[in-house]
């Protein structure tokens, strides 16, 4: 987890020590089918890795014996621990079928639902692993997942520009004068600039929903909610960068991300 997912393995030290093994569960879990895109070449055989994922949870949840896979056994684990919801893991799954779509999503809209589903779904999850009460911590679980989600994708423009692949919503695309499929020869430009900052508007809207829900959230669940901290941080050096998510300085981690999330959750700000 230190490795492949600094941002959840630095949210996660703070909550309660005897939940934490079940978060970092989770977010091995969730590593697992985030990085099928990264390891597959055909699409196939990306269906066939997600839908191996779909049988450890049929038998999780019908209280087969799980496989002996490390990931599996931890992820068997939390579910017994915290009685994890089979929609929202299933949610993630789902939702990770769409990294293999060949065209950017149509809207802004299209890219909130994937967003919702790869990541809302995932705070959610974090959120029953902390004892939290899934109907008041609701919104902001939504807010965000979303927002966190939103602004990872521009983290990740450069990373998804050499692969190939695009996530610039093809509305915002066609209103900055951009082709969505192709928007890495314009890198640095006005009109990639535009389409960005579109992007990071929404992020941050859904990150100040937030910040407006965060009383629902006892301070015992606060881990959960940390990579808003890390999102809002991201969106304010972009915008130093004038927007630019090819800019050098923002491929430099932040070095003070651990004190800052926890000031944060101290204070239980995000």
């Amino acid at each position: 987890m230190r490795q492949h997912d600094r941002d959840r393995f630095q949210t996660a030290l703070f909550a309660p020590v005897e939940r934490r093994e079940g978060l970092f569960a989770l977010y091995a879990f969730n590593y697992e089918i985030a990085r099928v895109r990264e390891i597959v070449r055909e699409p196939m055989l990306g269906q066939i890795r997600l839908q191996w994922w779909r049988e450890v949870l049929d038998a999780a949840f019908a209280g087969a014996p799980p496989r002996r896979h490390e990931t599996v056994l931890g992820l068997d684990q939390a579910s017994r621990d915290h009685g994890l919801g089979r929609a929202d893991l299933d949610r993630l799954i789902d939702a990770r079928e769409r990294d293999f779509d060949p065209e950017p999503p149509p809207s802004l809209a299209a890219l909130e639902d994937y967003a919702e589903g790869s990541s809302a779904a995932l705070v959610r999850l974090a959120l029953q692993v902390l004892g939290a009460d899934p109907v008041a911590t609701a919104a902001a679980a939504r807010s965000v997942g979303i927002g966190y989600a939103l602004a990872g994708l521009l983290r990740a423009m450069p990373f998804h520009a050499a692969a190939g692949r695009s996530y610039l919503p093809a509305d915002i695309a066609a209103r900055a004068g951009l082709d969505p499929a192709d928007y890495a020869r314009r890198r640095g430009s006005p009109a990639l600039r535009k389409a960005v900052a579109e992007i990071a508007d929404a992020a941050e809207r859904h990150l100040r929903a937030a910040g407006e829900n965060r009383r629902a959230l006892p301070r015992a669940a606060v881990a959960a909610v940390l990579p808003a901290v890390v999102a809002e941080r991201y969106l304010k050096r972009l915008r130093r960068a004038g927007d630019d998510p090819f800019a050098p300085q923002l491929a430099i981690p932040d070095p003070l991300q651990a004190w800052r999330l926890a000031a944060a959750a101290l204070l239980r700000r995000f």
